[in-house]
């Protein structure tokens, strides 16, 4: 529970605030992206990532990690205060994701001093961008059976294979790498090991995936003979799945630690609802249509549900019996739910919902259109939502298979 006073909490709020509204970067003009995962220029990265350093810079980023890693270490109240007004004054994105939520965090709770020191400055300062090796073309969401190998050979281990949704693979420094070290073990599990990996090294090649929106942010990377030092193993052999299934708390939400920060943009109901009241439908507001209107208040039900469900989830009398079960089930109704929003407000928009960013006739020049077809990211990653809802039925709410 935290020791902050309400006061001080107050008084840092008011602080932040002041900041992001002295600090806002004006638009710059090009389009910039909607989460971590559309980040596909280097004009894009420049600008995320000079507007990341200025805010690690001003302290409000990392704010509960250690201070000789380049943290504040203070009490996580003030990150979330920070978090929330960065959402509140409209500011870019952190681009940084992967290593500020899942690889930083997990390296805080089990790395070695050495890892620390080496890795966790970087992530917050943006100059060592971390990709996600998890994921191949051939068994998507089956982590278990993960085929890249990694062949120990002296002090190295050489890694063939290929991986795939590598979130900005093409741009970043090291990934999180889930390999196989041993394909003759009987549970497929235990062959599994994880890797802290730089990603500039020979054999190492990310290829850029053109999504459906027409941008990029993933990557399909290929492992030809390329070799990693073998003090990028963490942990031990074998141990890769259980570090693994820790990362993946991280990305669900379930466990704490990140070091805050923007990821997407958050659109909200009153948005939509603010951006289309002069939408029309038979010469009469289609927000006036009583059908229109019941389904509006469902979403504003759903949108009020995920809040509160966040709040639940720090409360720990409410997640004793099933730990974790706020956390994951609201990472599978958070994205549900934003991908029907986004879906309804080009709905609402008639034939005019079939024009796309460029279309001059495009309301808000396509902004919903883009947000919906990029909404489907999140129900993916961290699992589809299908998986998911079998994650929180079998292992939360013991349900059979």
């Amino acid at each position: 529970m935290s020791q902050v006073s309400d006061r001080e909490k107050a008084e840092f709020r008011q602080q932040v605030g002041a900041w992001m509204q002295a600090n806002r970067p004006a638009d710059p003009g090009f389009l910039l992206p909607q989460s971590f995962m559309e980040v596909g220029s280097e004009q894009q990265l420049d600008f995320l990532r000079e507007w990341q350093h200025k805010v690690w810079s001003a302290g409000y980023l990392g704010m509960a990690w250690p201070r000789q890693y380049g943290g504040q270490g203070q009490d996580p109240v003030y990150q979330s205060i920070a978090d929330q007004e960065m959402r509140r004054h409209g500011v870019p994105i952190c681009f940084n994701v992967i290593g500020l939520g899942w690889a930083g965090p997990l390296i805080n709770d089990i790395g070695t001093e050495a890892e620390k020191a080496r890795y966790l400055k970087g992530i917050l300062s943006g100059e060592d961008i971390w990709c996600q090796g998890f994921s191949e073309p051939d068994h998507g969401s089956d982590l278990g059976s993960a085929q890249l190998r990694a062949r120990r050979e002296g002090d190295e281990y050489v890694l063939n294979g290929t991986k795939i949704w590598t979130t900005m693979g093409n741009f970043a420094k090291y990934m999180i790498l889930l390999a196989r070290t041993n394909p003759q073990v009987e549970r497929k599990y235990d062959g599994l090991s994880f890797f802290l990996a730089p990603m500039q090294v020979p054999g190492i090649d990310p290829r850029p995936i053109r999504k459906l929106t027409g941008e990029y942010g993933f990557t399909e990377t290929f492992f030809t003979d390329a070799r990693i030092p073998a003090s990028c193993l963490m942990g031990e052999e074998g141990q890769g799945w259980k570090i693994a299934m820790r990362t993946l708390q991280y990305e669900r939400g379930a466990e704490a630690g990140a070091a805050g920060g923007l990821a997407f943009v958050r659109i909200a109901i009153d948005d939509m609802i603010a951006e289309l009241a002069d939408v029309e439908r038979d010469g009469e507001p289609a927000l006036q249509d009583p059908a229109v209107r019941d389904h509006v208040v469902q979403m504003i039900m759903e949108e009020k549900a995920v809040v509160l469900c966040d709040r639940r989830a720090a409360i720990q009398a409410l997640t004793t019996d099933y730990p974790f079960s706020l956390p994951l089930s609201n990472k599978l109704r958070f994205t549900e739910s934003t991908r029907r929003m986004r879906q309804m407000a080009i709905n609402l928009q008639g034939a005019d919902g079939g024009l796309y960013v460029g279309d001059t006739a495009a309301r808000q020049g396509g902004f919903w259109q883009r947000a919906y077809l990029n909404s489907f990211s999140a129900t993916i990653g961290g699992g589809t939502s299908q998986v998911q809802a079998n994650i929180i039925a079998e292992h939360i709410l013991g349900l059979p298979k």
